[in-house]
């Protein structure tokens, strides 16, 4: 277990607490501080992962989020795995197991690696969309096999069982980023008083604080740091959130940020949330997200062993890990020198830099010029060697614009290679705000543009990255955030600590993304751009030969940046790849769009505590108790559970429904109707927005009574049905369907507040606050008189469609004489509270009638009985008030136009061929057609059949002796007596008349009975 590459002495790891863990089977030892990536390059484990097309080797190259090759599945069981994993930014804890994605039998001996190597040729960008197209039936079988070749992680077979939450936050000041210029700008609002949250993805604050050797006040920079979140942490105002990414930046300063809260202790931790999604609104936001170095593109700079530079350095003076002995570092700028210092400062040998500037002359190059290291400048480093771990490099002299090889190319052994092509500031969140980034030829990259945000930029997101100007733009931003959040006054007499450092002279970066090989792009080995997805430069050239120039279109075609890394690495590259083949500049050719979120985020933290029962809450009645013990079967509509049926002792559902029809028609039945949907709807002009939300006329109905009334959609087609009642002039109670009671709220509300503003009319949802019984059939009114003595409940003095104020078993309530079964019924209505009382004060009360609990099966029956509609199961939204033959609730004298009536005009909804509801009637008087079966006039026409609609409702009915069905036909109702036809997937044919929607009382004088 000894790990070959660990520096003793050096990094912020803990050397005195080991930790053990497992990768593909092994066990390996790390330290307290380690990633799972730096532990695995301290043990020398250098291939971690395949790609994704060729299935190459890929070893670890970056240290941050930008890392693309070390995707890892983590968890030792199927319960707590949790695939791709990015092991440069998982923390390593004792008895960690991860392996990699992908890789068969094993990552190191994979053999689609064979299939890469023999067809990697054949293999361009775009070959799926001409290779397997044809023949087609086979489509399902290459889909299998391009699925099972992917293999980026997979998901757990068990539930997670863990716990997430969420939690909302208002700010002053929210600094994303908490490096030099994150740390100094929280400090700047943090002493004045802000409330201050400072947000950074890593376990420590610091940034490229943590590894730099660039002193701070004549102290280490990572000393520095510390002392700045001590001071942080002790101002009353400041909340620090490390493990925290800022995942999406929204409208009006709105941040979501995902904070990793016991990943790096363990597999479960009780007690603790494992993660927590904050949802953060900020008076202003500070980016200082900093920037990411980009590696060069040259070929075969996909094998493990090649490192971006600045990654070398994290490795190095972070976590005292040194991935190899012998170092060539290739550069176009000042900085990537650095890590071939740091690599010197380990013990390690440096073979050569590699320049592609012809003449540099800053501090660090002098630095290494003085200790001996060889330096070739106007060269680049065009080639790898190795097979599964770097071998060799071959440079060779190229032109001043790094354009061509000049020269010829000399083999230089080693086994490790760092590139460095510069910086891309990390612009990821100021593009979801919909800001567009700008190049920066100055700084050789994309800048944040311009954005109607309160946000500040501070340090590399900006593209300053001398760290004495980073500090100095951190304070300033700071101090910025808080006068503008109401802190100028204190701001006044609060005066920062110099910060002081001494920058190194550095001479201008080169703008080099692609060094160039002594053979074609095209017959060069692979020079990559993107690793994960094995995106090449001459695949970029081949889609721009084929045709595409839009960069998005480019970014499709070859799948550059959809990896989990979404192109942090190689975006940049591949877009000036782009650029120079269509002969374009960056500027002309333009970036792509980063959208939310910036790091992958688990489900889990996305739905925190919502999961199960609180995802999708269970809504009871009042009397749901009474229900479970009398035996009901319940059923799921919307959130509701609602009685289904009641079966007695050996009864299957269609006797129980049969027996429940029967008591209904010729007793009495009770049915719980608490779930329909009620909106209290209150104002002087709540009578005038309901003459312009329903489709009938409002304007003359007086309190005590009630109408019933039809909604549609823009568009005119039925949304949602049910009665309203007035209470007073100013003051109605609308019922809905018991699914679509929250969408109709939603709909009142969006018409009022975008359209109708000058409304004086205001919804509340009342559906909890009442409980409702319906007793329905002839003894009914029998029944209530038994517990009702403050209300005439006679035919004369309580007439249909009114209500009334009454006394029910002691109980104040309401009672509405209306009727969704045909018979005499009575709803009765009491606060929630009181609802079990009085249900089973009704089943008391109708006890000597045999009154008989019923529930929606047998609803439904009884309503398409009398043909009434349900929203939702006879419509489809497709469907207006006149196909339903309900013309009649179609108002037309309104004053006022109301919604959906301009669509009935549009020449589509006045088709006379349009489907109709009508009635049906099978032909077999015992069978019941299935709902959802088509219809057609001719059962023999040839396949494919022209099918004129299809069966919406249908039922037997034990009070009529057959079946009965609902449908909507093409121009059904000019169609009575005609037979139609619904062909069966067992073959069979039924055949069918045309009726009435109304098969039972069809002049309704049941609901009238004295």
């Amino acid at each position: 277990m000894s790990q070959q590459n660990r520096i003793q002495g050096r990094g912020r790891v803990d050397a005195g607490k080991p930790f053990n863990f497992i990768f593909n089977g092994k066990r390996y030892e790390g330290l307290a501080g380690d990633t799972i990536a730096s532990a695995l390059l301290a043990n020398g484990v250098d291939v971690v992962g395949r790609s994704f097309k060729y299935s190459r080797p890929r070893g670890i190259m970056a240290a941050g989020s930008d890392e693309p090759n070390c995707i890892l599945q983590v968890g030792s069981s199927e319960a707590t795995m949790i695939p791709n994993v990015r092991g440069t930014q998982a923390e390593l804890y004792d008895g960690l197991t991860a392996a990699s994605t992908n890789g068969w039998p094993n990552v190191e001996k994979d053999l689609m690696g064979m299939v890469g190597k023999l067809g990697g040729s054949m293999m361009p960008p775009g070959f799926y969309y001409k290779t397997f197209m044809y023949p087609q039936s086979m489509w399902p079988k290459y889909e299998h096999l391009i699925r099972k070749a992917a293999g980026l992680g997979r998901v757990p077979k068990e539930r997670d069982p863990d716990t997430y939450d969420k939690l909302n936050h208002h700010c002053d000041v929210l600094v994303v980023g908490g490096g030099a210029a994150g740390l100094t700008a929280a400090l700047a609002a943090g002493r004045r008083g802000a409330r201050v949250i400072l947000v950074d993805e890593q376990n420590e604050f610091g940034g490229h604080l943590l590894h730099s050797t660039q002193q701070i006040n004549g102290q280490a920079p990572a000393a520095w740091a510390e002392a700045a979140v001590k001071e942080l942490e002790n101002l009353p105002d400041v909340t620090l959130l490390p493990r925290s990414t800022a995942a999406g930046y929204y409208d009006q300063n709105f941040v979501s940020v995902m904070e990793r809260r016991t990943d790096h202790l363990g597999e479960r931790v009780s007690g603790k949330s494992r993660q927590r999604l904050h949802r953060i609104r900020a008076g202003r936001v500070i980016l200082a997200t900093g920037a990411q170095e980009r590696p060069l593109v040259f070929a075969n700079n996909d094998l493990p062993g090649c490192y971006v530079a600045s990654a070398l350095s994290t490795y190095v003076n972070r976590y005292g890990v040194a991935p190899g002995k012998r170092l060539v570092l290739m550069t176009c700028n000042d900085y990537g020198y650095q890590a071939a210092l740091d690599w010197l400062d380990a013990g390690r040998e440096v073979v050569a830099v590699v320049d592609s500037r012809a003449n540099p002359s800053g501090d660090r190059y002098q630095q290494l010029k003085a200790r001996g290291v060889n330096i070739y400048t106007g060269h680049g480093l065009i080639e790898a060697t190795g097979k599964k771990r770097v071998n060799g490099a071959k440079v060779a002299p190229i032109t001043s614009d790094g354009s061509r090889v000049t020269g010829s190319a000399v083999q230089l052994g080693c086994d490790t290679i760092a590139s460095s092509g510069g910086w891309s500031p990390v612009v990821h969140l100021t593009a979801h705000t919909g800001s567009r980034p700008v190049w920066n030829a100055d700084i050789i990259g994309f800048v944040p543009g311009e954005t109607v945000q309160k946000q500040l930029l501070a340090g590399g997101v900006q593209g300053t990255y001398g760290l004495s100007a980073v500090l100095a733009e951190g304070l300033k931003a700071g101090r910025e955030a808080a006068v503008a959040t109401g802190y100028g006054e204190i701001s006044a007499k609060v005066t920062d600590a110099d910060v002081k450092t001494t920058d190194p002279q550095e001479d201008r970066a080169q703008a080099l993304f692609l060094v160039p090989h002594s053979r074609a792009n095209s017959r060069a080995p692979k020079q990559f751009v993107d690793y994960q997805n094995d995106v090449t430069a001459a695949g970029i050239e081949l889609a721009v030969r084929e045709g595409f120039e839009s960069i998005e279109h480019i970014k499709r075609y070859t799948a550059m940046g959809f990896g989990t890394d979404q192109g942090k690495l190689g975006n940049i590259n591949g877009m000036a790849i782009a650029a120079n083949a269509m002969g374009k500049s960056i500027p002309e050719t333009g970036t792509t769009v980063f959208r939310p979120n910036y790091t992958p985020i688990t489900m889990g933290a996305f739905a925190g505590r919502n999961a199960g029962h609180l995802f999708d809450p269970a809504r009871f009645s009042a009397m749901h108790a009474w229900h479970v013990k009398n035996g009901a079967e319940f059923e799921d509509v919307g959130q509701w559970k609602r009685p289904w049926y009641f079966p007695k002792a050996g009864e299957d559902m269609h006797q129980a429904v049969n027996r429940e029809c029967v008591a209904a028609r010729t007793s009495v039945g009770i049915l719980d109707a608490s779930t329909l949907g009620k909106i209290d709807i209150q104002g002087k002009d709540a009578r005038e927005f309901l003459q312009r939300i329903y489709t009938n006329a409002w304007a003359k109905l007086n309190p005590g009574f009630c109408r019933y009334g039809l909604m549609c959609k823009e568009d005119g087609m039925v949304f949602d049905d049910g009665v309203t009642s007035c209470i007073s002039d100013e003051h109605f109670v609308m019922t809905t369907t018991t699914g679509g009671a929250a969408g109709v709220l939603q709909w009142l509300e969006l018409w009022h507040q975008t359209e109708w503003p000058e409304l004086e009319v205001y919804f509340t949802s009342v559906t909890d606050h009442w409980a409702t019984m319906t007793v329905s059939g002839p003894n009914s009114r029998r029944v209530l008189e038994k517990v009702c003595e403050d209300v005439d409940l006679s035919r004369d003095a309580f007439p249909f469609m009114t209500w009334r104020d009454a006394t029910i078993a002691g109980v104040k309530g309401r009672i509405f004489r209306i009727s969704f079964t045909g018979e005499l019924s009575f709803e009765v209505n009491v606060q929630a509270n009181y609802g079990m009382h009085v249900w089973e004060a009704l089943m008391e009360a109708g006890a000597e009638f045999n009154i008989t609990p019923y529930g929606t099966e047998t609803m439904h029956v009884l309503r398409a009985e009398k043909g009434f509609i349900i929203v939702g199961q006879d419509t489809d939204g497709s469907v207006t008030p006149q196909d339903l033959n309900m013309d009649w609730c179609v108002g037309k004298n309104k004053p006022f136009p109301y919604i959906g009536q301009r669509s009935w005009a549009r020449e589509d909804t006045a088709r006379t061929d349009r489907k109709q509801l009508v009635g049906l009637k099978c032909k077999e008087a015992k069978t019941v057609i299935p709902e959802g079966a088509q219809i057609v006039l001719d059962p023999n026409h040839a396949i494919p059949m022209p099918m004129v609609g299809h069966v919406s409702s249908s039922y037997y009915s034990a009070n009529l002796g057959h079946n009965i069905a609902m449908g909507v036909v093409k121009d059904g109702l000019n169609r009575m007596g005609e037979t139609v036809y619904c062909p069966l997937a067992d073959g069979r044919v039924l055949e069918a008349e045309i009726t009435s929607t109304v098969f039972y009382d069809p002049k309704g004088e049941r609901q009238h009975v004295e």
